[in-house]
């Protein structure tokens, strides 16, 4: 079994690449569609503002919090170096 891609153009399937097979050879065809591909971050870009109704200056206190924690140097000295 292997999985190709292509486009459909009428009632022919336009492939990708070879799939090695003689022409003329009896094949079963299953033809999922694959969802088409947007902007990349566009889904992050629709999402972003959901919570806007409910944020709260808490939600940012705590966000900063985190943000100045991570900034900070956590790693020990080795005795001896």
């Amino acid at each position: 079994m292997k999985i190709l891609h292509g486009k459909i153009r009428g009632k022919t399937v336009e492939l990708e690449e070879n799939p090695g097979l003689a022409d003329g050879q009896e094949v079963e065809v299953r033809v999922p569609a694959v969802p088409e591909r947007g902007v990349w971050g566009e889904g992050l870009r629709q999402c972003a503002g959901a919570m806007a109704g409910e944020w709260t200056e808490e939600d940012d206190r705590i966000l900063e919090q985190i943000y100045q924690e991570r900034k900070q140097d956590t790693r020990r000295e080795v005795p001896g170096e």
